[in-house]
């Protein structure tokens, strides 16, 4: 049955009467004092006026104080807990002095004023950029603006080993800027060399920083810009489209000299080849010539007389078949004989010459005589 419906005897359930109304606080406050009085005593009624109310009240006072104390030790100490992230480190101090470091999790410390907690975030990467003049080897002023990323890799000396990290930061950064600038050319510099200036002044910086120990690392350093002055812009940009002419001509002098190079090796493949194959001729003619000896050599043991004239025979007309001639009939011929020397030495002894004019018996040079049918002298015949 509920407590509001009748029969209920208008009780709560707390055993309150409907229309009584909430408990009184003060009684409330002092049931809980008498409770304290049975564990604690009463101490107030020692040091009264031994009035029994003078005693009650002290009794009274007392306990409350001691109840607003506990709870505000309980208070107190329940702002001990903190919670670190995982890419945090939590240091804490007591009085000012480093005591640990905590990692991420739920931890506790004594609240403050004894001890604090400091949560410095380790795997955030930071950046600080920087932009200066600075002097070249050659005596050049250069300016030259940069950004150095780094984050925090000890909690402890990032808090307690320098004043202001990121100010030593920034100047340890332009130190060492200053020092690889100042060992190079400024050409180099602003063209060829911009990604080795930019890892050596990260490389510098980390050991400045290690020697503060710091607690920072340097994850990069990236050069944003490096140009002359405003000054000398002009200039400068005339400098910068000669070096671009220069490796034009450059690159298209390459270009031809591959090209020079790749036609003398197709060349010179070609010659091997050419003589390869020369060579490979040589060789087998030699060979054939030798089985062609041989094989003269073995007729000659077996007839001598046949191949001795066969020999001959093939000499002659090797020898005959390639030079100008004369054929003389020697039987109607006599002592002088009238020659065409003008026409063998212009090179017409293999066409057809005039006839030959001889004298008679008298010694009258008769007129030569008339060709046959055939076009041809029947007392001289010519050919190669």
């Amino acid at each position: 049955m509920a407590w509001n419906e009748p029969g209920g005897n208008g009780k709560d359930p707390w055993g309150h009467r409907k229309n009584d109304g909430p408990p009184d606080l003060d009684e409330i406050i002092k049931k809980v004092q008498e409770k304290l009085n049975q564990w604690f005593g009463n101490r107030g009624g020692r040091s009264g006026s031994g009035q029994p109310g003078d005693s009650d009240s002290s009794g009274m006072n007392f306990t409350t104080l001691i109840v607003m104390g506990m709870v505000l030790l309980v208070v107190w100490l329940s702002f001990g807990f903190y919670i670190i992230q995982p890419a945090e480190q939590g240091v804490v101090t007591r009085f000012g002095r480093f005591l640990r470091t905590d990692g991420d999790g739920l931890h506790w410390h004594i609240p403050y004023p004894i001890e604090q907690v400091q949560k410095i975030n380790v795997e955030q990467v930071r950046a600080v950029p920087h932009k200066a003049l600075m002097l070249t080897q050659d005596e050049n002023i250069v300016e030259i603006e940069l950004v150095a990323q780094y984050r925090v890799k000890d909690a402890k000396s990032y808090l307690f080993n320098v004043v202001d990290p990121d100010k030593t930061l920034l100047q340890a950064t332009e130190s060492a800027l200053r020092s690889v600038v100042g060992t190079s050319k400024m050409d180099d510099v602003l063209t060829l060399e911009r990604d080795r200036v930019a890892a050596d002044t990260k490389l510098l910086t980390q050991q400045i920083l290690d020697g503060y120990e710091t607690g920072l690392i340097v994850s990069g350093v990236n050069m944003q810009n490096a140009q002359p002055p405003n000054e000398v812009q002009k200039a400068f940009e005339d400098v910068i489209k000669a070096r671009e002419d220069e490796e034009r001509l450059k690159n298209k002098a390459q270009a031809y000299k591959n090209e020079i190079v790749q036609r003398a090796g197709g060349e010179a493949d070609k010659l091997r080849q050419e003589s390869q194959a020369y060579k490979s001729q040589v060789v087998a003619r030699a060979e054939g010539e030798t089985q062609r000896f041989l094989s003269v050599l073995n007729e000659y043991n077996k007839s001598p007389e046949v191949t001795r004239r066969r020999l001959y025979l093939d000499t002659m007309e090797a020898v005959l078949g390639n030079t100008s001639k004369v054929l003389m009939d020697i039987k109607h011929g006599n002592n002088l004989t009238v020659l065409p020397l003008e026409q063998l030495l212009n090179g017409l002894g293999g066409e057809r010459i005039a006839p030959l004019a001889s004298p008679n018996k008298s010694g009258e040079v008769l007129p030569p005589t008339p060709a046959n049918t055939n076009g041809e002298d029947p007392r001289i015949r010519s050919g190669r």
